[in-house]
């Protein structure tokens, strides 16, 4: 299991009247497992209710399940009427791969995991879109919806209407459900000192679609102009269907550079809903590139991505509420990562078996790793070692960026350990079940093999900076360093005998030789380099020649 996957689940109800069936439908998200139901937004004149929640691929799943039996009480079609386009009662269901889960994985484990049981168990004709679309035609939602509701009666008898799943026929208390998989949408509106009529001429620029006759210069884009009255400022108002490949800091550079063109001021931008954390650091590393600066916490580049692009002009962007994966609070559930130092190791002295020699080979690498990147910025910034910056932060982001690795697989071990137990309870009585049980227990010992192998990649990627810390660091971090050296060699070596540990159990000859000499190569790796950092500080008489100059 991926301690941070998540998928967004957006499905949209034809009912937005209806106090009770709102509530009813809300309800029964709020008490699925594993689900946070971040938003409800209904709208009276379209008479449609969009719902927006969030969990693992399996908590959506449920969580849609439980949102559907709920709209199955309170709507009956055959009496809606609204303002927009719908074909049935749970109208649109997208799930969204946020974190941790490949669009490709989000189409089998979510839309189509949800479609089978919907369908059979609701008896509910589905049609999959986008992603997870079946044919060519299927792909986008409004061709699908095309009829709307009145003429699925006789669309849903035709061959190439049939549904993916469920009955082809006309339900009349229902209609159909198109459910798929799309990328996150962002939202996203740029600040104007100008007329709505310039902040459109910019969204023509800008928007895939351009104008009439030319084409614009974003991919992935819609937009338009308008003006905020209660703010007095104009925006340019787009939809970026794939943050990917047109990032938020692209439109906003685009749209700043047409508004200069036009002497026209930008005064920010805004961000509306909710937004991946993905988004925000790739504006923060293209600002951190372009500005040749040193940023490497996650905070501070958010910092650094929210001035550069004005996201508090308006109204204050708190990134604890308006970052997905600050808001459902990661790490903050009984992870070991989350806890006290104290917690851990008692965790570890405790009688059972996991947390227990994997769990603490990852926290002793990722220590190995933090006393590394310490020494580092004992260096950096400091203006006795200003000639060896450069050399120093190609130290220190390696060294930080590892730490960050290796933490959560503290857990992933923990969590790796108790999967191939799950599988050792399972019933072994008939053949069948003997093949399921042993399959399942292999699948465990691999998953329990490659979280180790995970720690001992991170921490002999760590040498080379720490090499380089070793040789030029300041010299009143000697024995940090020292002390990090070998507590990197002890986590390979540590991660090594969970790896052997669990090869002993696998049938697979051929993968059990590869890893035994792939694990056997890295370990003789740790002992050596441990070797060489250690004698380059013992070698060292105090700080290196070009710093000792300076002073004297």
């Amino acid at each position: 299991a991926n301690m941070t996957e998540i998928v967004e689940c957006v499905p949209n109800f034809s009912e937005g009247r209806n106090e009770a069936a709102i509530e009813g439908i809300a309800e029964a998200i709020r008490r699925t497992d594993g689900c946070h139901l971040l938003d409800v937004d209904p709208g009276p004149s379209t008479n449609r209710t969009v719902y927006t929640f969030v969990g693992s691929a399996h908590a959506v799943v449920e969580g849609a399940l439980n949102a559907a039996r709920a709209a199955k009480q309170f709507i009956d079609m055959a009496k809606h009427k609204g303002a927009h386009p719908r074909i049935g009662a749970m109208d649109v269901c997208p799930f969204i791969p946020i974190t941790g889960i490949t669009p490709e994985e989000c189409v089998e484990r979510c839309a189509c995991a949800f479609s089978q049981r919907a369908s059979l168990e609701l008896n509910i004709p589905i049609y999959l879109y986008g992603v997870a679309a079946t044919v060519p035609q299927r792909k986008e939602l409004d061709h699908i919806r095309s009829g709307e509701y009145e003429g699925l009666e006789e669309k849903i008898k035709k061959p190439e209407w049939k549904p993916d799943y469920g009955p082809a026929e006309f339900i009349s208390h229902w209609g159909a459900s198109v459910v798929g998989v799309r990328k996150f949408l962002i939202a996203y509106n740029v600040n104007l000192l100008s007329t709505k009529e310039q902040a459109h001429r910019i969204a023509l620029n800008v928007r895939t679609s351009g104008r009439s006759k030319e084409p614009g210069r974003l991919a992935c884009c819609k937009g338009l102009g308008w003006y905020l009255e209660e703010y007095d400022v104009a925006q340019v108002s787009l939809n970026l269907t794939d943050f990917e490949t047109t990032p938020v800091h692209v439109a906003y550079e685009e749209c700043s550079k047409d508004a200069k063109e036009l002497n026209v001021a930008v005064i920010g931008s805004e961000i509306v809903g909710l937004v991946p954390l993905k988004a925000l650091l790739m504006a923060a590393d293209y600002y951190i590139e372009k500005e040749n600066l040193f940023i490497v916490q996650e905070r501070q580049k958010i910092r650094l991505a929210v001035e550069r692009l004005g996201l508090n002009s308006l109204s204050k962007f708190d990134p604890d509420k308006k970052i997905i994966e600050y808001m459902i609070g990661l790490n903050k559930d009984g992870s070991l990562v989350g806890g006290s130092v104290r917690q851990f190791v008692e965790s570890l002295a405790a009688r059972s078996s996991a947390p227990g020699g994997g769990a603490a080979a990852a926290a002793i690498a990722a220590m190995g790793a933090g006393l590394g990147s310490m020494a580092g910025w004992m260096t950096y910034g400091n203006k006795k070692y200003a000639v060896l910056e450069p050399t120093v932060r190609q130290a220190i982001l390696p060294l930080h960026t590892a730490v960050q690795e290796l933490l959560p697989l503290i857990d992933a071990d923990a969590i790796a350990f108790t999967d191939y137990m799950a599988a050792r309870k399972l019933p072994s009585l008939t053949e069948e079940e003997k093949e399921r049980r042993q399959a399942a227990m292999q699948e465990g010992l691999k998953t329990a093999i490659r979280v180790p192998l995970s720690i001992i990649q991170i921490a002999n990627g760590c040498w080379p900076a720490l090499l380089l810390v070793a040789q030029c660091g300041n010299y009143s971090c000697k024995s940090d360093v020292e002390v990090g050296a070998k507590a990197l060699e002890t986590g390979v070596w540590g991660a090594y005998k969970n790896v052997i540990i669990n090869l002993s159990g696998l049938v697979d000859a051929e993968y059990k030789e590869q890893v035994q000499q792939e694990a056997d190569e890295a370990l003789k790796k740790a002992h050596d380099v441990c070797h060489e950092v250690l004698e380059i500080v013992e070698r060292r008489t105090g700080d290196v020649p070009e710093v000792a100059q300076k002073r004297t």
